[in-house]
């Protein structure tokens, strides 16, 4: 990847955190940390390698993204503003009673491939629009993003061995490796690590990469559509609450709303990063 993409991809992921932390702000509630760790992952495939139109967003072959970790929806919906799938002004609307754009993504949004609420069930709807992309031949990938204490859940392990069984490699599934869930330290919960070793354990490719890094994240996509005969694991080591000093690996920002003075620190320090990228 040049110079000037990785900037470009950059910017984006730093947009996608200006936007979400507006739309969250605006709403008074919202999940930030878990939203603010997957930019750059959201970035690189959505502006970089993902096939969607957001003219057509229920094409047929269009590549699919599942967002398992459902509840960082700002980031999903950010995403798709940006991306151009609906107004920006519609994340006004974020968490309102009336409003589409629930907490947790809703598949009636345009661009949402997966309506999420208890977690652990994306990878196995993922496994599924895989398999039928394969059986029509389409061509297209089919991508989850799931949250590390989510993979806690043995449904996310049923779907990995049955995805590895039948080989289906165009499905590419990212874990947010951020270390941190609702209830405290992955350390302190129940630790899955190694996460990569447990998934090739499950007859995968798995790949570990900076999840802050966006031409690492795409350097993994190339190996994942190079591999025939596998699915791929890209294993993000991430932080929660990344681009923000005061919510950086903080686990009472994993729902929890900031102070009036965290609120100030936040967007300024967006505003600096963001100015720094558009130089």
């Amino acid at each position: 990847m040049d110079a000037k993409k990785q900037n470009e991809l950059c910017r984006q992921a730093c947009m996608i955190r200006k936007v979400l932390l507006e739309t969250i702000h605006n709403a008074g509630s919202g999940h930030i940390g878990g939203s603010m760790s997957i930019a750059e992952i959201l970035s690189v495939l959505y502006f970089n390698r993902m096939n969607v139109d957001p003219k057509d967003p229920d094409k047929i072959d269009r590549d699919r993204l599942v967002l398992s970790k459902g509840h960082c929806s700002p980031a999903m919906y950010a995403t798709l503003a940006l991306k151009g799938f609906f107004p920006m002004e519609h994340l006004k609307t974020f968490r309102k009673i009336d409003s589409d754009l629930s907490g947790h993504v809703e598949i009636h949004v345009p661009g949402v491939d997966m309506s999420a609420g208890s977690l652990g069930q994306g990878l196995s709807v993922a496994l599924g629009m895989a398999m039928f992309a394969k059986a029509k031949g389409y061509g297209n990938n089919v991508y989850a993003i799931m949250g590390d204490g989510e993979i806690q859940e043995g449904q996310i392990w049923e779907a990995a061995m049955a995805a590895g069984f039948y080989h289906v490699n165009n499905l590419i599934a990212f874990v947010d490796n951020n270390g941190l869930q609702l209830d405290g330290r992955l350390s302190e919960v129940m630790d899955p690590n190694p996460i990569d070793e447990k998934f090739r354990a499950f007859g995968w490719n798995a790949v570990v990469v900076d999840g802050h890094d966006v031409a690492a994240i795409d350097d993994a996509l190339e190996q994942a559509y190079q591999c025939k005969d596998k699915p791929t694991a890209i294993v993000c080591r991430t932080i929660k609450g990344k681009g923000v000093s005061v919510f950086e690996d903080q686990v009472r920002f994993h729902g929890g709303q900031p102070t009036d003075e965290e609120w100030k620190t936040a967007f300024a320090e967006i505003e600096a990063q963001l100015a720094k990228w558009e130089a």
